[in-house]
């Protein structure tokens, strides 16, 4: 192994290698497996240390069953899954416990993650209850620790989740997801269900935690202003496939898909590029278009992206598409 191959690897966190995620659909008396939902369907990228990968696409493009796969809530169908170089489909009892506190989830609603007959101190303890070298003091200093991490004070300690406000009530859920001190959080739409005001703000807490804290985070999202502004590098899906992944400066200044054209053009509201403005609907998971998936929409399609499925390749460095204009 180079010194170069070796420095990558070790930078690496998460590793997807071709993973797919369908599932079966059944009907009859003997629940026949009928065809299959390919929510994921051959994905690879890495999350590196210290870094924000966002994950952005239309509903229905298969993000949030990703984050399902790293966080073990579903079992992929085939491909691997790395964490820190360890195929996670393979843990042991222990190991599994370890990984769980080592990734970590923030969902869209803090509400509906909250329960509401707990009070704060509960909620972020209850993580912290398995560890068997943690005494209830040592539980408690952590609780206020992180409350005070997430921009909480420590009296918000014996609230319950109804007193806070929705943004509160996100910094709560944070304040959970960093007690265990976790290498990886996922960020599942963090701030879409935040007023604008507070947005920015949360976003710039998130920043400052993982510059002091050095965590990576995976980010979906389909807000792209905030993709570009929290992500390092930025990957865009399309009916369970990666279309195009970069820095994402890069993908800002040289978009290349015309699917990432017409999300950029809708996001940003450029009137000069008012044709890329896509008709339709994202195609279905259970039966894609054959070829290029994204072809009945795009206003470049060619022949053969009707036949040939376009390979993810480098168009330059860092930055990939899956496109038949690249050759």
């Amino acid at each position: 192994m180079s010194d170069n191959t070796k420095t990558k690897n070790d930078n690496v966190l998460l590793e997807f290698i071709d993973v797919k995620k369908y599932f079966p659909i059944r009907q009859g008396v003997f629940a026949k497996t009928k065809g299959y939902i390919k929510a994921v369907d051959g994905i690879s990228y890495d999350i590196r240390k210290g870094e924000t990968f966002g994950l952005v696409g239309e509903s229905g493009c298969g993000k949030s069953t990703t984050s399902k796969l790293v966080l073990l809530i579903e079992p992929i169908t085939s491909g691997k899954i790395l964490f820190d170089g360890k195929d996670i489909s393979n843990l042991s009892q222990s190991e599994r416990q370890a990984y769980r506190e080592s990734v970590q989830p923030v969902f869209q609603d803090p509400t509906g993650s909250l329960d509401p007959r707990c009070r704060v101190s509960t909620i972020i303890a209850e993580p912290l209850q398995v560890r068997k070298n943690m005494t209830k003091e040592q539980i408690h200093a952590r609780v206020l620790e992180v409350l005070e991490m997430a921009g909480l004070r420590s009296d918000h300690a014996e609230l319950f989740p109804h007193q806070f406000s929705g943004g509160q009530r996100q910094r709560i859920a944070m304040a959970r997801a960093l007690s265990t001190e976790p290498k990886l959080i996922i960020l599942d739409e963090p701030i879409s269900s935040l007023d604008v005001s507070i947005r920015a703000n949360m976003m710039n807490q998130l920043l400052d935690l993982q510059a002091k804290l050095g965590i990576s985070y995976m980010l979906i999202a389909h807000d792209l202003a905030v993709i570009l502004h929290m992500s390092t590098r930025v990957a865009v899906m399309y009916v369970g496939k990666i279309v195009e992944t970069g820095d994402s400066k890069e993908l800002y200044e040289h978009t290349a898909h015309p699917y990432t054209k017409a999300l950029f053009a809708a996001a940003f509201h450029s009137a000069n590029e008012g044709a890329l403005i896509l008709p339709g609907e994202v195609a279905s998971p259970y039966n894609p278009p054959s070829g290029c998936h994204f072809h009945p929409r795009c206003p470049n399609a060619m022949p053969k992206c009707k036949e040939i499925e376009p390979l993810l390749k480098e168009i330059s460095p860092g930055h990939k598409a899956a496109c038949h204009l690249f050759k």
